[in-house]
């Protein structure tokens, strides 16, 4: 395992942690784009939308090539396709408020319902 774990997750998430980058990241997951394409579907200036794609480049969570005069961009599905499954399960388990955390209470009931999945599943 690579030393400075925590120092790559934090660049890792920090990445992420952008508006603009997790909608070009969502964007893409329908198939490549231009940074034209990019910036008529999200509706920002092509500038932002260059601004926020070296960062996820360097990162690799975005490639590029050229093709005639332009740069097409596309996923890394190799390492986003299983971070949107990770982020699908969780989303769906812990997050169904769509993006809103669960309350004390419904951490509670959850946390019961575990419990008892986890007897059920001992026991047989």
């Amino acid at each position: 395992m690579k030393k400075n774990l925590s120092k790559t997750c934090y660049q890792f998430f920090s990445t992420l942690a952008n508006p603009t980058r997790l909608a070009i990241v969502e964007l893409l997951r329908d198939g490549p784009k231009n940074v034209t394409e990019i910036s008529r579907s999200l509706d920002q200036e092509q500038s932002m939308i260059s601004h926020n794609l070296k960062p996820l480049e360097r990162c690799r969570f975005v490639f590029s090539e050229r093709r005639k005069k332009e740069h097409v961009y596309y996923l890394n599905k190799e390492t986003l396709g299983n971070l949107f499954k990770i982020f699908s399960y969780h989303a769906e388990k812990y997050c169904p408020t769509e993006g809103k955390c669960l309350t004390a209470k419904d951490l509670r009931e959850l946390k019961k319902e575990d419990a008892s999945a986890a007897f059920y599943l001992n026991r047989h």
